[in-house]
């Protein structure tokens, strides 16, 4: 049995996950999907589109769809379902699975990679994040859960963009960038939403994409003399903080805070030898692992023709062979990271050693 896709939906309290399940569950793309509710809250799916309230706590919608709430966790939600779909039971295509507006995307996505049962039924296709335009600035502010959401995602949406001007949906989409360059963006009305953007999006693929925005860097790329490496996010912008210009002339930033999920681009031309790189992710996942939220790369390793593909949530990573490097390719290694706090210096001195 093919494996079943799974989205993880997160965002911020009144944010706008409902509006776009429900929209995404009404639009007639021919799909039947299980929706996993980690809470039956005032914002759960309203019962125009449930069937029936039952005790039970899978409910069949009118649209064929189903939902369920985690009763006690979401391994076993995710089994339950799965067994259900093998014996005919259940039938579905693919999970959606909304956390709390107050939930850290990470252990749920951990899930499908530590738990043997789940990691054979089920492929993690990405983590979509609600960003409300409207209440971001404070809720990034004063609250790491939305932070961190904005650090996970595979792709932003913002809602509520037509209650701000252009110069704070301008300042709010700079700064998740600053937290996030890998995360598409788009501004969304009342959920609707391609589904093409909502679902099959790879972001957990170990493939040798590796999409990071190109005006993001093009802003803030500045060539600090390194011939092996630049760091994409010019000194100014978050050395030591976005709390003060650095008097750079046309650089000052509109913005004044000082995010703990940031992110930052690694490079090199020279290859890494795979045995010292090795150590140090090592090395680096075991002390950092908790902060490290999401951490991508394609990478040109010593003694090997193709790319090697690597990516991380937290403490788990992988690595893959990827395609071979193609005829007159420039062989760069890139490798974004997006975490709380972390030690960039200690990374870039790390990953600087690791090179032939």
């Amino acid at each position: 049995m093919s494996l079943i896709p799974a989205t993880i939906l997160t965002g911020f309290l009144g944010s706008g996950k409902t509006t776009l399940l429900k929209r995404v569950l009404t639009e007639a793309h021919g799909q039947k999907i299980a929706v996993i509710e980690n809470e039956f809250g005032e914002e759960n799916i309203d019962n125009e589109i449930l069937v029936a309230d039952t005790t039970e706590n899978i409910i069949q919608m009118s649209n064929g769809c189903i939902c369920c709430s985690i009763r006690d966790d979401l391994r076993a939600t995710l089994r339950d379902l799965a067994e259900k779909k093998r014996k005919g039971e259940l039938d579905f295509d693919r999970v959606v699975i909304e956390t709390t507006g107050l939930a850290d995307p990470g252990p749920v996505a951990q899930t499908f990679f530590m738990d043997d049962e789940v990691a054979e039924q089920y492929l993690l296709d990405s983590i979509l994040t609600l960003v409300d335009a409207k209440h971001a600035a404070e809720q990034l502010n004063t609250r790491q859960e939305a932070r961190r959401q904005v650090g996970f995602a595979d792709q932003i949406f913002i809602s509520k963009s037509d209650l701000v001007s252009a110069e704070d949906l301008g300042a709010l989409t700079h700064r998740l960038k600053h937290m996030n360059p890998r995360a598409p963006m788009r501004a969304t009305h009342f959920g609707e939403v391609a589904l093409k953007e909502v679902f099959d999006l790879r972001g957990f693929n170990l493939n040798a994409k590796l999409d990071i925005d190109p005006d993001f860097l093009k802003a803030d790329d500045h060539d600090h003399g390194h011939d092996h490496h630049d760091h994409e996010h010019g000194e100014h912008c978050d050395h030591p903080s976005h709390q003060h210009d650095h008097g750079h002339e046309g650089h000052a930033h509109h913005h004044h805070h000082d995010d703990d999920v940031k992110s930052f681009v690694y490079r090199a031309t020279r290859p890494f030898n795979p045995a010292k790189l090795e150590d140090f992710l090592g090395a680096i996942v075991q002390v950092y692992g908790p902060r490290m939220l999401r951490y991508k790369g394609v990478l040109n390793m010593e003694g090997t023709d193709r790319k090697v593909i690597f990516q991380g949530v937290h403490q788990l990573m992988g690595s893959d062979l990827g395609p071979l490097w193609a005829e007159g390719e420039q062989r760069v290694s890139k490798m974004v990271f997006i975490g709380i706090d972390l030690p960039r210096d200690i990374l870039v001195q790390g990953l600087d050693q690791s090179l032939v």
